[in-house]
């Protein structure tokens, strides 16, 4: 059974058509790379699909169930999580990477939260220490690792990637690439990876979706 499946997917901003009858599935355990131009509509896609901007025609069916217009987004959000393309600006600059880290754990009423920060830390390669530190001390790369862990805190079924690893050098890419690979495959997430970049999609994908 398929995680996502986009069904005729549409998107206008005014009369300008961004893309018209889009289609594709991902499964569990499988990683989708979508790649395209600069401005051809990648990152609108991926907007769409978690929710943050209504489609003009189409459906997008998570774990069975269609999302198009739901209202209840707490409950997409539980199966659906996005990592973005600067970690830093993801996170609040006032608030430890701990706390962000813990803010899905706690607004979904996990236990132990301490724990499965640190538990979560691990899984993405950092050490306990990451808990107290700011946004701002750490490399684009840890930083990328925390987003990711608060990412998969909750264990959705569906990462969106959206150009999650061009903000970062080429030996941070490599490793950023083989984290989420093992996460996609250990995990058996489904993953939806925005790019411009061929290089890592031959990495990281098992299937391409072009624009």
């Amino acid at each position: 059974m398929a995680i996502l499946e986009v069904r005729n997917l549409k998107k206008s901003f005014g009369e300008r058509l961004i893309f018209d009858n889009v289609n594709f599935e991902i499964n569990a355990g499988k990683c989708l790379g979508i790649v395209g131009r600069s401005g051809c509509g990648k990152s609108t896609l991926a907007r769409i699909i978690a929710r943050f901007i209504p489609a003009d025609g189409g459906q997008i069916i998570l774990d069975g169930q269609d999302i198009t217009n739901t209202k209840n987004l707490k409950s997409v959000y539980a199966k659906m999580q996005m990592i973005f393309q600067l970690p830093e600006d993801s996170f609040d600059p006032r608030r430890t990477l701990g706390w962000s880290i813990a803010e899905p754990l706690r607004n979904f009423n996990f236990k132990n939260i301490d724990a499965e920060i640190k538990n979560l830390l691990a899984e993405v390669g950092l050490t306990p220490d990451f808990v107290e530190r700011y946004p701002h001390e750490v490399s684009g790369g840890q930083c990328q690792r925390a987003a990711i862990a608060r990412a998969i805190s909750i264990s959705p079924k569906l990462l969106i990637c959206d150009e999650a690893t061009s903000a970062l050098d080429v030996t941070t890419q490599t490793q950023i690439v083989k984290l989420l690979r093992r996460l996609c495959t250990e995990k058996k997430l489904a993953m939806l990876f925005i790019t411009h970049d061929f290089k890592i999609l031959n990495e990281i994908s098992d299937k391409v979706f072009e624009f």
